[in-house]
C-alpha cells in the first residue's frame, strides 16, 4: 500500500487542465489554419491546385478553406509561395452549423452551446454510443484516448455506452458507406428522443478523400441531423474535448 501511496506521489496529477488554457503541443501538429488573401498574388491558384479534397477555393470573395474538407495535409501550405496558407497548432475546430467551417480571412465561429432546456436535460450527464461508419480507425483511436487518464472526458459528465438505447446520442466517424447507412438509420433511431448527433474528423463531415465516390455518402449529415461538427484528419483528442463542452456550455464560447 505504502508503495502505491508513494507512485501515485511521483506521478502526479497528469490529467490536461481543460478547458482552460491550451496545453503545450508539438509545433508540428497541423490544427487551425490562417488565411492571409492579402498576400495572394494576382492570378495565382497554386494552393487551390495542390488541394487533393477541393476544400480550398479562390473567387471574388477571397481565398476560402472548408475545414469540413481538409485533410491537414499541408500541400498548400507547401505550395503558396507567399505565406498565404498557414497552418497553426491549435485544435479548436469544432462548430454547430456546416457553414460555420468555412475559414475566409476572419477567425473560426466555434460552436455555441445549446439552448437552455438541452443543457438542463444533457449538461450534466451525456451519454454517446459511437458509430464508425466506414472510416480508417484514425478517428475512433483519438476518440478512444478521450477515456483515458490523460483526457478524462468523464469529468464531464460525458461517456461512451454500448447500447443506443442507453444513449442521449451519437458520435459518428467515417464517410456513412452505403453498407454502413441503414445501420446508422436504425441506431439513430434506436436513440430516445430528443438526442444529439456529432461528426468527428472530415470523413464525417463530407466524405474527406471519399467524397463523392458512389458507395458511400458524404458524411453523417445526408442520414441524420448533425448538431456538432469536429474538423481534423483525425482531429486531436483536445479538438474533440474542446467541442463537446462548448456543445454543452461548459467551455467559453470564444
Amino acid at each position: 500500500m505504502l508503495k502505491s501511496w508513494l507512485v501515485r506521489a511521483r506521478q502526479g496529477h497528469r490529467t490536461v487542465p481543460y478547458p482552460g488554457p491550451l496545453p503545450a503541443l508539438p509545433e508540428r501538429l497541423r490544427g487551425l489554419p490562417v488565411l492571409q488573401p492579402e498576400k495572394c498574388r494576382s492570378g495565382c491558384a497554386e494552393c487551390v491546385a495542390a488541394c487533393p479534397t477541393g476544400a480550398l477555393s479562390s473567387g471574388p470573395e477571397g481565398l476560402r478553406l472548408d475545414l469540413g474538407r481538409c485533410l491537414f495535409c499541408g500541400e498548400c501550405e507547401a505550395a503558396c509561395p507567399d505565406g498565404a496558407v498557414r497552418f497553426t497548432n491549435d485544435p479548436r475546430m469544432a462548430a454547430r452549423r456546416r457553414d460555420d467551417l468555412v475559414l475566409g480571412g476572419d477567425g473560426p465561429r466555434l460552436a455555441a452551446a445549446l439552448g437552455d432546456e438541452s443543457r438542463r436535460l444533457f449538461g450534466r450527464s451525456l451519454r454517446l454510443r459511437v458509430v464508425s461508419a466506414g472510416g480508417c480507425n484514425g478517428c475512433e483511436v483519438e476518440v478512444n484516448v478521450l477515456n483515458t487518464i490523460v483526457f478524462d472526458l468523464g469529468r464531464f459528465g460525458i461517456q461512451f455506452v454500448a447500447s443506443p438505447r442507453h444513449a442521449d446520442g451519437l458520435l459518428i466517424t467515417g464517410p456513412v458507406t452505403r453498407n454502413m447507412e441503414h445501420a446508422l438509420r436504425k441506431t439513430w433511431e434506436a436513440v430516445p428522443g430528443p438526442r444529439l448527433v456529432i461528426a468527428v474528423g472530415a470523413c464525417a463531415i463530407s466524405g474527406g478523400p471519399y467524397a463523392g465516390h458512389p458507395e458511400q455518402l458524404d458524411g453523417a449529415a445526408g442520414v441524420v441531423p448533425v448538431d456538432l461538427f469536429v474538423p481534423g484528419c483525425p482531429p486531436h483528442p483536445l479538438g474533440i474535448l474542446d467541442g463537446l463542452p462548448r456543445l454543452l456550455g461548459r467551455a467559453s464560447s470564444t
